[in-house]
């Protein structure tokens, strides 16, 4: 927590210092109160003074209203301290976590990171709030009583100094066993969250399987299992009061009994007793509510180490103290630019002994990834599910760092690069074509927000996607749901290809981003994509090189070089023609799909069965 608060209180010190101040002084009211009420019972009651009692009471009434007054100022700058900050690290925790990389993200997990920054800083919160308005008050109030109240009797005061090192007592035994289960509560939490985004995200699929009840009874174990942790925490918290209040009304019984013998000897008066009485109760509830706040600031605690975990992961990919992006940008347009090294071009994209493996994994995703593409050409990448095609093409932008190897773009490796620059010059269509909530346009303004509506027309006309975005009477300012919801897979898929495509990235990766559309649509998109390419070589500007990962023969049959993955190790590397002689695993991925008369060069004919068949080259 003292991390959190170095890195986050400085801008709210004003708030901190004058809400403290505010409680301390009603807290003086406070410990005047009793000795008002003494002199009441002993100058106005027992001599029935009706003036004298008066009196006292407007003085009481004065307390009570200033009192009030320090208390709303300290109400507001608790408020005003504890919502900025809450605000300040919530904002500071979203950022921090964009900046990781898929390793921190994957080691950390969406559903923990969304606990986190929800749960875990409003506990923060709320622990800044009670510490300005109630930390403060009630050990200085029960400072203050226990001194009040050895002013007036000593004797008395021994019971003072027996009762509360008893209550300390309970205290530190209660905490010390209370820690680990706030933790685990907190682990609990995640999981339900996992579950809850789970079952949230995949109801459509649930229901297809008819699954309801089975999901239904994972989410009720895991709510009894955090509810079983809860219930524990609970049953210790539950021991402070009682045992409390019960200390505190023995001391109470002492003082009675010893103040009645002091009254009769004369050594105090009835209305001492009754102050003594109520300092003693002063104090021993203070000490009640500090325990209740020691739970709270003890869950605080728990939460602030899990905030701080995420803040103190540095993110394994930044940018080098050299980084500095290679000779491409142009400088009119900002697209990238043609690197020549004597007569021959440098190759846009090329790997040396690439491999990458996942931390804690048992082999490599990728292992020995060997080739290069040169400016304007397509690279097409197959291969069964998990075979590692997606994890090649993350390494280019550097979502993951190769473990081995190199990965270089226009001669220089990826590494040397700024990310911003990097990611300007790359641009990727993920597997899951992801929308966010706002407008068309909005979506397609990502890599540049300056583009065009003639550019976001253009990049439209590319990827397919025109035609239905002009149907909607509202165009490029039509609205798009969260997760683009109002949109078909298929059309989801193409504005993602169309927002890729503007900025006029140097390098474009297709990762499976076209198995919702049809053979005829995904034709004309590699179609409309190679004369993007072509016209941008005839225009003097960099041609756009392609990287396109599928499990359709078609889709990379006319690549200028296609890359046959197998668990991990790429096990073909050619073109079409050359694979068809001597790759087996691409021969039968290719008769899965194919007629067999495909291999004698006849014109191509319809697939057998879906052009979607994921596992055949896993089976070869």
């Amino acid at each position: 927590m003292l991390k959190l608060a170095r890195r986050f209180f400085g801008r709210f010190r004003l708030n901190l210092i004058i809400g403290p101040l505010c409680k301390l002084i009603e807290v003086v009211f406070d410990v005047l109160t009793p000795i008002v009420v003494a002199l009441m019972i002993d100058e106005g009651v027992s001599r029935h003074s009706l003036p004298t009692v008066l009196f006292y009471g407007g003085v009481l009434g004065i307390f009570a209203l200033v009192g009030i007054a320090f208390a709303l100022v300290c109400q507001k700058m608790a408020s005003r301290a504890s919502q900025g900050i809450g605000t300040e690290i919530r904002a500071t925790l979203y950022q921090h976590i964009n900046e990781l990389s898929y390793t921190e993200l994957d080691h950390f997990g969406t559903p923990s990171l969304i606990t986190r920054i929800t749960n875990d800083v409003n506990q923060v919160q709320l622990a800044v709030a009670l510490a300005i308005r109630q930390l403060i008050r009630w050990p200085l109030l029960a400072v203050g009583s226990m001194i009040a109240a050895l002013a007036i009797d000593w004797r008395l005061g021994l019971i003072f100094l027996i009762s509360t090192p008893i209550i300390a007592g309970v205290f530190w035994f209660v905490m010390a066993r209370c820690v680990p289960f706030f933790k685990e509560l907190q682990a609990r939490l995640d999981h339900i969250a996992l579950l809850t985004r789970e079952g949230l995200s995949g109801v459509r699929v649930i229901r297809a399987f008819a699954r309801e009840a089975h999901e239904r009874e994972r989410f009720r174990r895991a709510a009894d299992d955090q509810a079983t942790v809860a219930i524990a925490v609970g049953k210790l918290s539950s021991l402070l009061n009682p045992v409390t209040f019960l200390v505190m009304n023995l001391a109470v019984c002492a003082i009675l009994w010893q103040g009645g013998g002091l009254v009769d000897t004369g050594e105090l008066s009835q209305g001492e007793v009754m102050a003594f009485v109520n300092y003693m109760t002063q104090t021993l509830l203070s000490i009640v509510y500090v325990a209740n706040l020691v739970v709270v600031f003890t869950k605080a605690s728990a939460s602030a180490s899990r905030i701080n975990e995420v803040l103190d992961c540095a993110p394994t990919i930044v940018d080098a103290a050299d980084a500095a992006a290679p000779a491409l940008a142009c400088p009119a347009a900002g697209t990238v630019a043609p690197v020549l090294t004597g007569s021959a071009a440098v190759p846009s994209l090329r790997m040396a002994g690439a491999a990458f493996t996942y931390p804690g994994a048992m082999r490599a995703a990728v292992a020995g990834a060997d080739f290069s593409l040169m400016p304007g050409q397509t690279l097409g990448i197959i291969g069964g599910t998990g075979s590692g095609k997606s994890t090649l093409v993350n390494l280019i932008p550097r979502l993951y760092d190769a473990t081995e190897g190199t990965v270089e773009l226009f001669g220089r490796d990826v590494r040397t690069w700024p990310l911003a620059e990097l990611r300007r010059a790359v641009g990727i269509v993920p597997q899951k074509a992801s929308l966010v909530s706002g407008t068309i346009r909005s979506n397609l303004t990502w890599r540049d927000a300056n583009a065009s509506d003639d550019e976001l027309w253009r990049a439209l006309e590319i990827a397919q996607a025109a035609d239905f975005v002009r149907a909607n009477p509202k165009g490029l300012d039509a609205p798009v749901e969260a997760a683009g919801k109002n949109f078909s897979g298929g059309q989801r898929q193409r504005l993602t290809i169309a927002r890729a495509l503007v900025g006029d990235p140097a390098i474009l990766i297709l990762d499976d981003s076209a198995s919702a559309l049809d053979f005829k649509t995904d034709a004309a998109l590699r179609h409309a994509i190679h004369v993007r390419s072509c016209e941008g070589a005839a225009a003097g500007s960099m041609p756009l090189t392609t990287v396109i990962v599928s499990q359709r023969i078609s889709s990379v049959r006319e690549a200028d070089l296609i890359c046959v993955m197998r668990r991990g190790q790429v096990v073909g590397l050619g073109t079409h023609d050359e694979l068809m002689r001597a790759c087996t695993v691409y021969q039968e991925i290719f008769y899965s799909q194919f007629k067999r008369e495909e291999a004698e060069g006849t014109t191509l004919s319809a697939p057998l069965a879906s052009s979607d068949t994921k596992e055949v080259a896993e089976n070869a």
